[in-house]
């Protein structure tokens, strides 16, 4: 399963940023042409891995998870929703601090109070981005269903059940050694 989006994944060029080792490919970074046939793979898995019938939106943040999402939601039937990286200025949007692997921002998120959420995004590395959108949507009286990253990466994972009690759903997972990615 995913072989396809796999053999994308270890073809992916790493460049520093900073300390950090940042991996750059078509579904993660928009460089290059994105496979419907990838997005297709992916999106079949996420519906795998959920029970669709339990969340009423999809939630993504922008911009990586945006395409993902929108095939999502077309294969579903369940509208999405995008945290996104420059406000709206709409009255009820939430301000959430950002901090990742390679810098701090801000994010922010419009959604009505008491939405049954699935969150999917890209990538988990740090933890820091999602961990944020958790704590916009508590704040929303949202119920997180479930929470599906792409691609894990580093400790995220582990430290968003440390900061939020919630565990995320990954279906691949990777590490940089020697300036490539590897399938762990």
């Amino acid at each position: 399963m995913l072989e396809k989006f796999k053999k994308s994944l270890v073809e992916s060029y790493v460049v520093k940023r900073g300390n950090y080792d940042y991996f750059v490919n078509p579904l993660t970074s928009g460089v290059l042409e994105i496979k419907p046939e990838i997005i297709k793979e992916i999106c079949e898995s996420i519906i795998s891995c959920v029970d669709i019938k339990t969340f009423n939106v999809i939630i993504t943040i922008e911009a990586m998870g945006i395409h993902i999402t929108s095939v999502l939601s077309q294969m579903t039937g369940i509208p999405f929703n995008i945290v996104r990286k420059r406000s709206q200025h709409t009255p009820e949007e939430i301000v959430l601090k950002n901090v990742t692997g390679y810098g701090t921002s801000n994010l922010y998120m419009s959604l009505p109070k008491n939405e049954k959420v699935l969150i999917v995004d890209s990538v988990v590395s740090t933890g820091g981005t999602l961990i944020s959108v958790i704590n916009g949507l508590k704040k929303l009286n949202a119920d997180i269903k479930d929470i599906v990253c792409v691609i894990e990466r580093g400790n995220g994972v582990k430290k968003v059940k440390e900061k939020t009690n919630y565990d995320v759903k990954t279906l691949v997972k990777i590490d940089i050694k020697n300036g490539k990615v590897v399938l762990v």
